[in-house]
């Protein structure tokens, strides 16, 4: 799937670094050794890059998975339909901003965003694995310069839509051609941040908005 998608993120894997092993090495180590409690589950780690790059229209970024098996590689996406994340919950609330108080996310199941995927999001995670109990592991800081490149990939195409949610998303914006692509910026859904402005951000709206104007179809959130 990678390799046919996105063929140069694929090729990344097999470059070496300094001490001679390949980021695929690498991974493949963290799965060997902490697999029990890495999330997502190995045959799950690049579903975000299910949509091709030609396909692309809107980017949401991310941080980090769900330390649980709620993560199944799509920011923000549960593979469950019990005990929903608050942050998706808190996206889920600000759809019913945008679009009415009767507005039912358009989901599999109850939480699974593949839907919008296949409408052309990319639910990007700046770091693609994460350990139960442990989040801030280092050893899942293998991920920066991938997640980089797949920043320079995406600056190859204009008039994409970036929904960009929290400081650490926000700080990806030096990556993204302002002039000609919509930037949309607003406090991160987490429900530490999500009352300073995220529920009444408009961004799926304005991106649905932006997307008519420059004649392509609408998500349907």
């Amino acid at each position: 799937m990678l390799k046919r998608n996105w063929p140069e993120l694929a090729n990344y894997l097999q470059v070496t670094d300094h001490k001679g092993n390949t980021l695929w090495q690498q991974v493949e180590q963290i799965y060997l050794e902490h697999g029990q409690t890495v999330r997502p589950l190995a045959k799950d780690l690049f579903n975000a890059f299910s949509i091709p790059l030609t396909q692309v229209k809107v980017v949401i970024v991310g941080q980090d998975p769900y330390a649980s098996d709620h993560a199944h590689g799509l920011a923000f996406s549960s593979a469950m339909d019990r005990d929903i994340p608050k942050s998706l919950q808190n996206i889920f609330l600000a759809l019913k901003n945008d679009f009415g108080e009767e507005y039912q996310p358009h989901v599999k199941g109850k939480a699974n965003l593949q839907p919008w995927v296949e409408q052309g999001v990319l639910l990007l995670n700046t770091r693609l694995t994460v350990e139960i109990g442990c989040p801030l592991n280092p050893l899942h800081d293998i991920w920066q310069e991938f997640i980089n490149l797949a920043f320079n990939l995406l600056a190859q195409k204009s008039h994409l839509v970036y929904l960009l949610w929290g400081k650490h998303a926000q700080s990806f914006a030096s990556h993204v051609n302002a002039q000609l692509n919509l930037i949309l910026k607003a406090p991160h859904p987490s429900p530490l941040s999500a009352y300073r402005g995220f529920f009444t951000c408009g961004c799926f709206k304005q991106t649905n908005q932006y997307l008519l104007e420059i004649g392509q179809s609408t998500i349907l959130w």
